[in-house]
């Protein structure tokens, strides 16, 4: 499995930085966001560093699949029933800031589009 000691996200599922855990497995890792844009927040990423979704190779596209799998069962667990949205954002022009892949759960307010 790919890590880069350089990268906050690899530290965090390494446990080298502390998160406030909402689901771990020994695929993927989700946090809260310690930024959050929504009422509700958390990140969902792989524990194997990639650090755009571009970067993901076809046998590694599982990956998206769980991290959604697992961006549902939160929203169940939080009872998002309203509504949530979920962003992955690629490279710097979609404001990626942390160049490993991750899934935004944001839910707990009303979400107007475009979303800007």
């Amino acid at each position: 499995m790919k890590k880069d000691s350089a990268c906050l996200f690899c530290r965090i599922a390494a446990g080298e930085i502390p998160c406030r855990k909402l689901f771990e497995d020994d695929q993927i890792l989700a946090f809260e966001d310690i930024n959050p844009q929504a009422p509700f927040h958390a990140l969902i990423i792989p524990k194997e560093h990639f650090p755009t979704i571009a970067d993901i190779p076809a046998e590694s596209d599982f990956l998206i699949s769980r991290m959604i799998g697992v961006a549902n069962k939160l929203a169940r667990e939080k009872q998002l029933d309203s509504g949530y949205r979920l962003v992955i954002n690629c490279r710097a022009g979609a404001g990626q800031e942390v160049y490993h892949v991750h899934l935004h759960l944001l839910g707990g307010r009303k979400f107007h589009w475009p979303p800007g």
